[in-house]
């Protein structure tokens, strides 16, 4: 809540043990330093959980998207370039008898795969239950690829 985190007691450096190792110490530091304080955005369980299947005709993309509205995610396929994109825009306004609260927030993200062998006019896409499905069907090696939005 508001970034506060535990207070937990640091040993005293005026009292060490005889296997007290500065080295752990700092790792420690650093662990917690990076785990608890980084943004989001910034840490390494920010983002989208994307599972890629293969059948015998399609690829099928699966991207975890919760709390996301339809119209905020973008999808494009260009030469062979699958992005997924979702850009937020949040703004609360609260006005009361002797406050007013005011908060804004922009967040994205986006995630690229490259595809071959996928014929671009089959394209298909589905949002439900925070889940993004994209079925890619295969084509036939040769053809050469163009650029399309996704609706």
């Amino acid at each position: 809540m508001f970034g506060l985190t535990p207070y937990r007691k640091r040993p005293n450096w005026a009292e060490r043990r005889d296997d007290w190792n500065p080295w752990e110490e700092m790792n420690r530091f650093f662990d917690e330093f990076l785990s608890d304080r980084w943004p989001a955005s910034l840490s390494s369980q920010s983002g989208m959980k994307v599972d890629i299947k293969e059948t015998d005709k399609a690829y099928v993309v699966e991207a975890e998207i919760p709390g996301v509205d339809k119209k905020d995610i973008q999808v494009e396929l260009e030469d062979g370039l699958l992005t997924i994109a979702v850009k937020r825009d949040e703004q609360v306004n609260v006005e009361g008898e002797n406050y007013i609260r005011r908060e804004r927030r922009f967040s994205g993200m986006k995630r690229s795969f490259h595809v071959d062998n996928v014929k671009e006019d089959g394209v298909k896409a589905s949002y439900a239950n925070g889940v993004l499905t994209i079925t890619l069907p295969k084509r036939t090696p040769g053809k050469s690829g163009r650029s399309i939005v996704i609706d």
